[in-house]
């Protein structure tokens, strides 16, 4: 991510920010110019083009940020949430708030990788959606079916999601993270089952195999004991599409991580795009960037940031997925 600063004063500000701190200029997040903006008394902001736009009608329902191009329409991102819980849901709108905040920061980056989004609008059978679902009354399951990625929104409560972390031994859990994983999902259903499939199954597998039947297996037996030696994690041992979509939120980990560093001055490099080399840039700037990042967590007597050991054969993965966001 970025560093964003206010346009009136100066001050540094947070992505999530709607209010400046400093001035106490109201703002929203303009998706055109990848920018925090400064909005007026009537929650209106006018670029330079002169095109007038307004503060999404989901800023009190969600804490949404961004500008719509529509008086009282909602925004690029809370568009594509298809599902949300109901209005008497009051449990399941405080999760819902922080779902669709990992949501907005996942379209930035996105964006800047430069992932082309297709919608449900563009593409009613396999455009992108979100089923933002309350388990507060049945039981959801995170996943992605063409195109509809569907979040359990108690993913979203901190006691929740960690009991779930310690009990199925994962290092890292988090909301952003889910999004990641099953956007993965989408974009090998978009970018990689076609013309590149054959180079995917080299290096993934054959992801022809019972996918019902991989699933009994792995929460059956668990992960191979030399897993380590050529996946991210236990759960991406699991399938070929599991290892594909663990991969593809490692990169998108890596270079949020090391846009953000570099913002501030972390680390030397622009920006991921810099290196040719997906693996140049894990060798030359990630591994030592999160070994520091680890070492100041411990610092703080938390764990490590980055708890993941990256093996050769997982570049050769992330060097694959890398490509992706220059089709």
């Amino acid at each position: 991510m970025k560093a964003f600063s206010c346009r009136v004063c100066g001050n540094a500000l947070y992505f999530e920010n709607s209010i400046c701190m400093s001035c106490s200029s109201h703002l929203g997040f303009s998706r055109e110019e990848k920018a925090i903006v400064p909005v007026d008394q009537h929650g209106q902001y006018v670029d330079a083009t002169g095109s007038v736009w307004h503060v999404c009608a989901n800023s009190s329902l969600s804490g949404c940020t961004w500008l719509s191009d529509a008086p009282g329409g909602r925004c690029f991102s809370c568009n594509l949430t298809r599902t949300r819980p109901s209005d008497d849901d009051v449990k399941g709108l405080s999760e819902y708030s922080i779902a669709e905040t990992a949501k907005r920061r996942l379209i930035v980056e996105l964006d800047g990788l430069g992932f082309a989004i297709r919608t449900r609008e563009d593409d009613p059978e396999t455009g992108l959606a979100f089923d933002l679902l309350s388990s507060v009354q049945e039981k959801v399951v995170t996943g992605h079916a063409d195109g509809v990625i569907t979040v359990d929104l108690a993913e979203g409560n901190d006691v929740h999601r960690e009991r779930l972390r310690v009990s199925m031994d994962e290092p890292y859990r988090t909301m952003l993270g889910h999004f990641r994983h099953e956007i993965g999902h989408f974009y090998w259903q978009q970018l990689v089952r076609g013309d590149l499939l054959e180079e995917f199954r080299e290096l993934f597998g054959d992801d022809r195999q019972s996918y019902a039947e991989a699933v009994e297996r792995h929460y059956g037996e668990g992960a191979p004991p030399e897993w380590r030696d050529d996946f991210i994690s236990q759960y991406a041992t699991m399938h070929p599409w599991e290892d594909f979509a663990e991969t593809f939120a490692h990169y998108l980990h890596i270079c949020d991580t090391i846009e953000t560093a570099s913002a501030h001055g972390l680390a030397t490099v622009s920006a991921p795009s810099a290196f040719t080399s997906f693996r140049d840039l894990v060798n030359g700037v990630w591994i030592p960037l999160s070994i520091a990042l680890n070492q100041i967590n411990r610092s703080m007597g938390k764990g490590p940031l980055y708890p993941f050991v990256i093996p050769s054969p997982v570049l050769d993965k992330l060097e694959f997925v890398a490509r992706l966001a220059r089709l």
